[in-house]
């Protein structure tokens, strides 16, 4: 029966927002050798234009002090609060909103402007008292090519943006971060902020998204943080659209559900009473093709009776309550005479007790962990680690099956640096994907990557503790979650596996399915981006 399994566009993709952060002034004070050099930074993301101020005679509006994210012309996330106006040149062209920025400071044209960049970066790093680059002509002149660590680190990354290597430039802005050093920081973000673009190639894209991340870090800590990621959601009907598309030219989420139902229904083909018990139902749209594949078994569907856990960012999409996808479910179900019974948990899945559950006897129970569980916190933010107790409830009510899909990332309790490259890797890869699915010039791209998946992004780079809830785990960590809370794997069916491919067939050729360690894992190119399996 499982061999039946097909999929119709489905609505359901966590919904996330670009936030909006308050920039504080720094105050830093440097100290060379006793020599007292002071500096200090204020404001230091000034001056940074946004599209929507250009007018018909072409000026354009100057905004200090950022405090709300927009775009300017080339797209680089910007802000809006003191304005003053400047006219235009090439740096700031209009022509310029879609691709590479043209800044000067993001290519460095000749000898003399490298070498001014490079005293400016040394200025940075070493203080303005430093020899360094009055060094390096002799250097070169000697035919010998040695420096010191800071003069070689110095070096790269003037290198790298000249060349607009942002990749290279985002990994020495995360690193200064992570050492403390403001400065340094402070002077790349200005840099990056002249190479990232919402509107250009997938890493410009990225590169925006991750560059607030660091810039929301650096100026917050504990709690404000999560206060600095507040934004203004979209209208809800909007919201529903942008999930839709990304479900439509990416294939992850069909291939968890698909995945996940295709394990539910095997395990399910000889029982006459079938309760699923979903942690994080969304639209509920999972559950279409499977109660189709039910009323198709044969001898007949089984009774039916689906228990629907909510989340606050789902009950908004759809715009209510749990009781309009009970009300869906039920039609579908009437139509293809499928006996159906829908259960409301309206509270958050690691809250959840077994009385919630609604579990009768006689029924076969499946669970349902799709892209939630690492949303739940575990014993490195809370001593209760709510985790690994939501697992040890779950096997006491005995299931048939259990499915887990989740995202093949390791940002759960890695430190703040190794963390930043994890994120990078793994969301180049989706950028990339999501570029190849999606013409760049599509009019709704800008607006699905910022509210499908740039909170995701900043809140991994930006937040810690309990306000960092993007907390991925690899498989082989999930691997022992549940071992430790008594189940064993559960094999998924070659039938579903094979469907899984054919379903690939209509996507790019750069997409990749593997079966490995009793798992499915499906990856873009050399990236394992999503993992599925099931348990008993």
């Amino acid at each position: 029966m499982s061999g039946r399994l097909y999929y119709q566009p489905i609505q359901e993709i966590e919904p996330y927002c670009l936030p909006q952060f308050q920039t504080v002034d720094h105050h830093l004070q440097y100290n060379d050798g006793g020599k007292g050099a002071h500096f200090s930074l204020q404001n230091s993301y000034e001056q940074y234009c946004t599209l929507e101020s250009s007018s018909a005679n072409g000026s354009y509006t100057i905004y200090n002090s950022p405090s709300t994210v927009t775009f300017s012309p080339n797209g680089s996330p910007m802000s809006q609060q003191e304005s003053q106006s400047y006219p235009p040149d090439l740096h700031h062209s209009p022509d310029n909103a879609y691709g590479s920025p043209m800044s000067a400071s993001c290519i460095t044209n000749d000898a003399s402007d490298l070498k001014h960049k490079l005293r400016e970066l040394e200025s940075v790093m070493l203080g303005p008292d430093s020899d360094i680059i009055d060094g390096i002509d002799s250097t070169y002149q000697n035919g010998t090519n040695k420096g010191s660590p800071e003069m070689d680190s110095g070096r790269q990354i003037i290198g790298a943006i000249a060349k607009g290597d942002l990749k290279h430039v985002l990994i020495a802005c995360a690193k200064a971060v992570s050492e403390n050093e403001l400065l340094l920081a402070n002077w790349l973000m200005y840099e990056l902020r002249q190479m990232v673009s919402v509107s250009g190639e997938p890493i410009q894209r990225l590169g925006a998204y991750m560059l607030e991340g660091l810039v929301a870090r650096l100026n917050s800590s504990g709690s404000s943080i999560c206060k600095s990621l507040r934004c203004k959601e979209p209208a809800s009907s909007d919201l529903l659209s942008y999930m839709h598309i990304l479900y439509e030219v990416c294939p992850y989420f069909k291939f968890g559900y698909m995945s996940a139902n295709g394990a539910i229904a095997e395990a399910m083909k000889d029982e006459d009473r079938v309760h699923i018990i979903d942690f994080q139902i969304g639209q509920g749209s999972q559950w279409i093709t499977l109660i189709q594949a039910f009323a198709a078994r044969p001898g007949g569907p089984p009774h039916i009776r689906i228990t629907g856990i909510d989340d606050s960012m789902s009950a908004y999409a759809r715009g209510g309550g749990l009781g309009i996808v009970g009300k869906r479910l039920s039609k579908l179900a009437e139509q293809f005479k499928v006996p159906f019974e829908f259960h409301a948990a309206n509270m958050s899945g690691y809250d959840v007790q077994l009385e919630n559950l609604g579990v009768q006897p006689g029924e076969a129970v499946a669970v349902n962990f799709a892209f939630m569980l690492h949303h739940v916190p575990d014993e490195s933010v809370s001593t209760e680690n709510y985790r690994d107790r939501l697992l040890m409830l779950v096997k006491r009510l005995s299931p048939k099956v259990v499915t887990l899909v989740e995202q093949e990332s390791n940002t759960n309790t890695a430190a703040f640096y190794p963390r930043f490259l994890e994120a990078l890797n793994y969301y180049t890869a989706m950028f990339e994907s999501i570029d190849v699915n999606l013409a760049r010039g599509h009019k709704e791209r800008i607006n699905i990557e910022q509210h499908c998946l740039a909170r995701d992004v900043v809140n991994i780079i930006a937040c810690e503790g309990p306000e960092r809830i993007e907390r991925h785990e690899l498989l082989g960590k999930w691997r022992s979650r549940f071992t430790m809370a008594g189940f064993r794997p559960y094999p998924l069916s070659s039938v579903v596996n094979a469907t899984i491919k054919t379903l690939l067939e209509n996507y790019c050729n750069r997409y990749r399915l593997q079966e490995r360690d009793g798992a499915l894992f499906l990856g873009w190119m050399n990236r394992d981006l999503v993992a599925s399996c099931a348990w008993r």
